[in-house]
């Protein structure tokens, strides 16, 4: 069974507020736990999400503005300190002097294995069973990178071509393993109780301008994790500090065939959310989810086939 959820850690921007504390997100994908943009106080947000440090294998950073990366130093002494054995960290190698300061901000006994795989250009930065991680430049007045994860494709079992077929139990299992089963004097492979599944796909999307990689981002998301900072009639001055609107983030789901999108990295300057949602809702009609401290937000299960 998979567990596969965002945890949004924190929602707000440059300022945090009495509401929205600085970025932070954690997205749970099985047994990878994937921190994004650890900003200042993300280590206390965790103990009120209920998340262990232990459950953190990766960190990306998709730039080094303090509210996406402020909280690193807490983050990194708290692995420590809390015995986890290796973590990988994902930033853009233009800001390596940042890094290394923020990895030895203080004084602490460094246990944790941090293994540093800066970002360079457009690529995959990462592979696995988990299919592969992805980094693709954005446009922000310093360098930032967006992050995609893609699972890889397999086959989903169907009930009534199991059943069809004579296959019950552990020989399911045993037929995924194999790639063919021989039941009643005939071979029966999994592409005979089985229909192509695509794989998830998950995006992650922070401080820039519209630009064609936001949009190869968001390619088919299941779930797209999105800035929108500023409301429509700021987008003279959005474009101007590297940001999207609510409105733009529509646009980008809408165009980019996303399933749900959720929308975050608010100003401090907003008190009521409503609106971010209907300018969104005004270019997308799939399902909005304006983010919240705290929120846990699942990634969309795929239907079944029957």
């Amino acid at each position: 069974m998979s567990n596969r959820e965002l945890i949004a850690l924190g929602t707000g921007s440059q300022v945090p507020s009495r509401a929205r504390n600085h970025n932070g997100y954690l997205l749970r994908w099985d047994s990878l736990g994937l921190l994004f943009d650890p900003g200042e106080g993300t280590q206390r947000q965790l103990i009120f999400a209920g998340v262990p440090a232990s459950a953190i294998t990766r960190i990306c950073l998709t730039h080094f503005h303090g509210d996406h990366c402020l909280g690193l130093p807490g983050v990194v002494q708290r692995l420590s300190l809390d015995g986890v054995a290796r973590v990988h960290a994902h930033y853009p190698a233009s800001g390596q002097d940042y890094f290394d300061r923020l990895r030895h901000a203080s004084v602490f006994h460094e246990t944790t294995d941090l293994v540093a795989e800066p970002v360079t250009d457009d690529g995959v930065v990462a592979s696995g069973d988990f299919g592969e991680l992805s980094a693709l430049r954005l446009d922000h007045p310093v360098e930032a990178f967006g992050y995609r994860l893609v699972e890889p494709d397999g086959r989903t079992m169907v009930p009534h071509l199991l059943e069809q077929h004579g296959i019950r139990g552990p020989a399911v299992g045993e037929l995924l393993r194999t790639g063919s089963l021989p039941v009643g004097g005939r071979t029966v492979t999994v592409e005979d109780v089985s229909v192509p599944r695509i794989g998830q796909r998950f995006a992650f999307v922070m401080d820039t301008r519209l630009c064609d990689n936001v949009f190869a981002l968001a390619q088919d998301a299941d779930l797209l994790v999105i800035e929108a900072t500023f409301l429509d009639e700021e987008a003279d001055l959005a474009h101007r500090y590297g940001h999207l609107t609510a409105r733009q983030a529509g646009r980008v789901a809408r165009e980019s065939g996303v399933h749900t999108l959720v929308l975050t990295h608010f100003s401090q300057r907003y008190s009521t959310m409503t609106t971010f949602h209907d300018q969104a809702a005004q270019e997308f009609d799939g399902e909005i989810v304006v983010a919240h401290d705290l929120s846990r937000i699942p990634v969309p299960r795929r239907p079944r086939p029957e």
